[in-house]
This record gives structure tokens, sequence and C-alpha cells, in this order.
């Protein structure tokens, strides 16, 4: 499975590339803002993963500096 993610000002435009899409038998839909921030979040936190493990209350103590 491939992902194509399309970026544009004009709605028209947009819901052209997904007709399109869908004439062509490719599955396309305009992702909500809620959708959006669940990827950046999901990005962000795999990036983070480090593997080891963090004590809370010396992140936290670090964190009140």
């Amino acid at each position: 499975m491939s992902t194509a993610v399309f970026e544009t000002k004009s709605k028209s435009d947009l819901d052209l590339l997904i007709k399109l899409a869908k004439k062509i038998g490719i599955n396309a839909r305009i992702l909500t803002e809620e959708e959006i921030e669940d990827i950046g979040l999901s990005i962000a936190i795999n990036s983070g993963k480090t593997g080891e493990y963090v004590d809370t209350e010396e992140f936290l103590s670090a964190l009140k500096k």
C-alpha cells in the first residue's frame, strides 16, 4: 500500500483530485483537522521514543527547574 498527501488552499482543486482518484479506482478522502493532528502527534511520539526507562519523579523535577 502506498499513500500520497496533497495540500492546497483551493478546495475545488482538491475536490477535483479526489474525484479523479475515485474515478480510476483509488480510495481518497479529505482528512479532518483532528486526523491531521493525530498523525502529527504519532510522528512526534515515534521520533521521541528511546526505549529507555525514564524515572517520572526525576523527569518532573527537571521540568520544574
